[in-house]
């Protein structure tokens, strides 16, 4: 018998029992869709957390009070006792920090309630920004101005707004120059950002921008601000920046030496160092459930296969009559183990990155379908069936001729 010939048995076994057959393959299909959806998730998101979520480039650094990313209680704990970070600090690291080419300070109070004469919204987010974050958050604009210095030395009441807040409260209406209220307080735009799109479903465009010091006049001048700066390069640069604002941080707050900063400082790339943890966590535990379940499929193969030996025990015989060898038999139910497999394999791989696809449209990230994903899962899947198809190929290899040509007679 030829390869093919072989292939072509098993193809035409498996459209015989074609319940048989799908409930069969459901296992492989699961754990291999599993895999490849988890692997081209993870990619994406790891993309688009590099690019969107921590949009610093690498040469940023941010300063706060506590860590944007808690993960655990002792660390919340720890960062509420601290003292908040204020003007008067990014004033003076503002003054002293020689190797920043830009530096910034920003506050937000998550969403705030947002009117324009009878239209309203109250899940808008509220940032206090210097003109310095504008670069930082990579803000581009639509039309209009940005923030200036004037505008946060006078504590102006001026506002730049976000796409989302335009089209919910000002669907066509000319925003500039229009006097929209922040809590009550009156706020007149003087420009609107380019549409930033979403991130992991999370609009990006639903914000209002006012001078910090605007901020602070209205929201409590005792609340704690992030400074954000921008080094002269990557790498030795960025950790010198890094301890010259250090220096003039722990000196102002008095910090004891050898002791512990009383404040978070972060870059881009400890960001991306935790979430890659965090999503390496969550990798490793899907790859264990589809391994399982790649188990549990190769057990019902194996019990298929058997099944299928004692069905075509007669077949056997003849076939070994004709002159096949253990060897040919062998390698025979062993095929269609594998093509069962791969079938199965091949479904999974499909659904995989349907899933992927599905998931990423709905949430708006980018998943990048990974070769090596797919290769890896066809194999995984030809492995299961090759390994759990040895014993019931070799219990049909070793059938007796004679004891098989009288089943069933």
């Amino acid at each position: 018998m030829t390869f093919l010939e072989a292939i072509r048995i098993a193809l035409q076994s498996l459209w015989g029992s074609k319940l048989r057959s799908a409930l069969t393959l459901l296992g492989v299909v699961i754990s291999v869709a599993a895999v490849i959806t988890v692997v081209t998730f993870v990619a994406g998101i790891q993309d688009y957390v590099r690019e969107k979520v921590f949009n610093l480039g690498a040469d940023i650094f941010v300063i706060s009070k506590v860590t944007p990313v808690i993960t655990n209680i002792d660390e919340f704990l720890e960062g509420q006792k601290r003292k908040d970070i204020m003007m008067e600090d990014y004033e003076a690291i503002k003054a002293s920090c020689q190797r920043c080419t830009l530096l910034g300070a920003s506050t937000f109070n998550g969403s705030g309630h947002v009117k324009y004469e009878e239209q309203a919204a109250n899940d808008v987010w509220v940032r206090g920004m210097t003109p310095g974050m504008i670069a930082i958050f990579d803000l581009d604009l639509n039309e209009g101005r940005m923030l200036t210095e004037g505008d946060v030395d006078r504590r102006a009441n001026i506002a730049v707004i976000g796409m989302d807040v335009v089209d919910n409260l000002m669907p066509g209406v000319d925003p500039l120059g229009k006097e929209i209220r922040v809590e009550g307080q009156p706020y007149q735009v003087v420009g609107v950002a380019k549409r930033q799109g979403k991130t992991l479903g999370q609009s990006r465009d639903n914000w209002v921008g006012i001078p910090i010091t605007s901020y602070l006049k209205q929201y409590g001048s005792h609340t704690s601000i992030r400074i954000s700066g921008k080094a002269n390069g990557v790498g030795a640069d960025l950790d010198r920046a890094m301890d010259e604002v250090r220096s003039v941080l722990r000196a102002r707050r008095h910090d004891l030496p050898g002791a512990p900063d009383s404040f978070a400082a972060e870059t881009n790339a400890s960001f991306l160092s935790l979430w890659t943890n965090l999503s390496g966590t969550f990798f490793i535990a899907m790859i264990g459930i589809a391994a399982i379940a790649l188990v549990v499929s190769g057990i019902v193969i194996m019990n298929i296969m058997l099944v299928t030996v004692t069905e075509r025990t007669r077949e056997i015989g003849i076939r070994k009559a004709l002159g096949a060898r253990r060897g040919d038999v062998l390698l025979q139910f062993l095929i269609e183990s594998c093509t069962m497999a791969l079938i199965g394999g091949a479904l999974g791989v499909t659904m995989g990155i349907v899933l992927a696809k599905v998931i990423s449209a709905v949430i708006g990230m980018p998943a990048p379908v990974k070769l090596w994903a797919i290769f890896a899962g066809l194999m995984v899947a030809t492995s299961t069936g090759l390994f759990f198809g040895v014993y019931p190929a070799r219990k049909a290899a070793i059938l007796d001729p004679i004891a098989a040509l009288r089943h069933e007679m």
